[in-house]
């Protein structure tokens, strides 16, 4: 379905000054019909009669002109249909006059995702739900313009496991606007809940091929190489590959997909506590590391140096316990005790 965009002129304000003069007309050729063509004896004027006549019918039935007239504002758009068939979209702002038979169609009217724009309807509707848990609320009343605004769409949590089969909680924000009405309208039965299940779709084909946390032997980027590519410190990585899976699969529904954010990222309430001390112990081992490598150049820089200055002249056994004692106190988690020996060396 290709996309026409009416170039149409803004006369609305011209006929509705048409409109009302019309009105007026009927008015007084109501009046005068009915006084020159009827008396209480009989007709007197066929002419006075057919007045009177045409005035009705212009009362009875110029409203319809008025039902053609439509104001559309800055980042809106109709798509119009004339007995089942698309004539064009309206894209620009203004005042229109249009053929009032031509219908609008927006069948996302009255669908109120969790997103910018949608908020003011979830207290008129009833809440459903999505197949992929996403909510989204259906009114009896809603525009038939359809937003070329930026609009953003914040899914609810979903549990997915992880390249390592890890449980973790995710959600993301979505920025995306209607680029062809054409496709919106025509292509997909309701873009806006399409474009939902088209999120919660990407995002688990995307979080599937990631670590929560860096971990080894695992590819990320597809290229058989090990990478350290993570959830949480590749952010900004795996949202752009979120944003192009959704840009993919709603390309034929006439929207864009502005960007993609990670709005929420943690493990499952089940194994959180266990992964944080995983964690905590893996934070301990690599300060343990640092420690003992600082220790052991010390250790090496001392015994240098005394060689150097000859200070004292150590054989192996006693090079091995002065090492010890050394890393004791350098690698030790409280202070050492000192203790003066007295005597002599040995």
């Amino acid at each position: 379905m290709e996309e026409k965009v009416l170039n149409k002129s803004k006369n609305g304000m011209a006929m509705l000054i048409l409109t009302l003069l019309l009105y007026a007309a009927a008015i007084a050729a109501t009046i005068i019909g009915g006084i020159t063509g009827v008396s209480e004896d009989g007709p007197q004027s066929p002419a006075g009669i057919a007045l009177f006549v045409i005035g009705l019918i212009v009362l009875f039935s110029g409203w319809i002109l008025l039902c053609g007239l439509t104001v559309l504002r800055p980042q809106e758009a109709v798509v119009l249909t004339l007995f089942g068939k698309y004539i064009g979209s309206l894209k620009e702002e203004g005042f229109y006059w249009m053929n009032p038979f031509c219908s609008a169609l927006n069948p996302a009217a009255k669908t109120r995702l969790k997103q910018s724009g949608d908020v003011d309807g979830a207290s008129d509707g009833s809440r459903l739900n999505t197949p992929t848990g996403s909510q989204y609320t259906q009114e009896s009343t809603g525009s038939k313009k359809i937003s070329l605004k930026i609009m953003t769409l914040s899914n609810s949590r979903q549990k997915i496991n992880d390249c390592l089969g890890n449980p973790i909680e995710i959600a993301i924000a979505v920025m995306w606007r209607v680029t062809d009405t054409a496709k919106a309208v025509f292509n997909v039965d309701n873009y806006k809940e399409y474009l939902s299940l088209q999120c919660d779709s990407a995002l688990r084909n995307i979080v599937r091929l990631y670590p929560y946390d860096v971990a080894e032997n695992v590819d990320t980027t597809g290229d058989g190489l090990a990478d350290e590519g993570s959830l949480r410190g590749s952010s900004e990585v795996v949202a752009q590959r979120i944003r192009e899976e959704i840009q993919n699969k709603v390309e034929q529904a006439g929207l864009e997909i502005v960007e993609a954010r990670i709005t929420y990222l943690a493990y499952a309430p089940e194994i959180a506590a266990v992964m944080l001390q995983r964690q905590q112990a893996s934070a301990i081992i690599d300060a343990r590391k640092m420690i003992v490598d600082g220790a052991v150049g010390m250790v090496e820089m001392a015994l240098d140096r005394l060689s150097e200055r000859e200070v004292v002249t150590l054989d192996e056994e006693r090079k091995a316990a002065m090492v010890s004692n050394l890393l004791v106190v350098l690698c030790g988690n409280r202070d050492a005790q000192p203790i003066v020996n007295s005597g002599s060396l040995y």
